[in-house]
């Protein structure tokens, strides 16, 4: 199977760096069928394949970039399996605490099965628990290890998930919806537009023991139209960007029970106000807002008016 290796530089500060990367790599991830991509001195490389490749949805998707300028170069990759390569490096154990308000402590530790935590590290303080999550470290986004999915796991440990229905948007590797189910979701169901991630979220379901209970699909939110009448969700979760999330919204809105919560990120604080306008068209109210740096979070109700 043939590969192009695409090079991306941004002009960017330094300390916006990282940021970028991340940012680009969710972007040109979803829309132009990047598999794997690979850190560089000023910026990162991408890989696809040629079949695959798909330059205008590139360059589109480019045009929403946050951080300026991004300049690419298309070459002939060498023949080796990326998405082997970036298995192999893994990742260190997270860790992720909320509390409910009553000094009850839920923790969840998220880790790759072969960096495990160290037990003293994450004992529960007082009455608190500690889940642990296995995810096998492929190229899906949604380990734990970027902001946006750190506060949304947070944002879900501080709810009552007891017998709740979940719909993960963008599911990634399934960290979302595995986070939820470990604590109480009755079932989850999950799409994400990239196939690779819907068969990544599949194999980490199996991994931690919920696949019962996990409903996964391929697709974006034009199957949400597609739901049986009656099939709603007590809780939205959708960690993509910011463009995605404005144009889903009457989707997420149409399969969401009456007082049910939209759990959002994927942006930056800065979006926050446009997101929330947008919500409210579909009478969702704000309950509650975290961020990570730049990064943000909204947690949003659908009231019964």
């Amino acid at each position: 199977m043939k590969y192009y290796a695409v090079q991306f530089s941004f002009h960017c500060p330094d300390g916006q760096l990282q940021d970028a990367r991340d940012v680009l790599s969710a972007l040109v991830g979803e829309a132009a069928g990047f598999e794997s991509f690979e850190e560089t001195g000023d910026g990162l490389t991408g890989y696809v394949q040629q079949a695959l490749f798909q330059r205008d949805a590139l360059c589109a998707a480019l045009e929403c970039f946050p951080f300026g300028a991004v300049d690419f170069t298309v070459v002939e990759a060498e023949d080796r399996d990326w998405n082997e390569q970036w298995e192999q490096a893994g990742f260190e154990p997270i860790v992720v605490q909320a509390t409910d308000g009553a000094c009850h402590a839920r923790t969840v530790v998220i880790h790759d099965g072969r960096h495990l935590p160290d037990a003293a590290t994450v004992a529960p303080t007082g009455d608190g628990s500690v889940q642990f999550i296995e995810i096998d470290a492929r190229q899906a986004f949604g380990t734990g290890t970027h902001q946006t999915t750190r506060m949304v796991c947070r944002a879900l440990l501080a709810l009552d998930l007891t017998g709740l229905r979940i719909l993960d948007c963008g599911c990634g590797t399934g960290i979302l919806s595995i986070c939820a189910l470990m604590h109480g979701a009755a079932g989850a169901t999950a799409y994400d537009i990239d196939e690779w991630s819907v068969d990544n979220t599949r194999h980490n379901a199996v991994i931690n023991q919920v696949d019962d209970r996990l409903q996964v699909m391929h697709g974006d939110a034009t199957l949400l139209y597609s739901m049986p009448d009656g099939v709603l969700f007590d809780v939205v979760v959708a960690n993509i960007n910011r463009n995605i999330l404005l144009a889903d919204m009457p989707a997420f809105c149409r399969v969401m029970a009456p007082d049910a919560k939209l759990v959002l990120s994927g942006f930056y604080t800065v979006d926050v106000p446009m997101l929330t306008a947008r919500a409210a068209e579909f009478g969702l109210q704000t309950v509650s807002m975290a961020n990570d740096g730049e990064w943000a979070m909204v947690m949003m109700e659908k009231t019964n008016a």
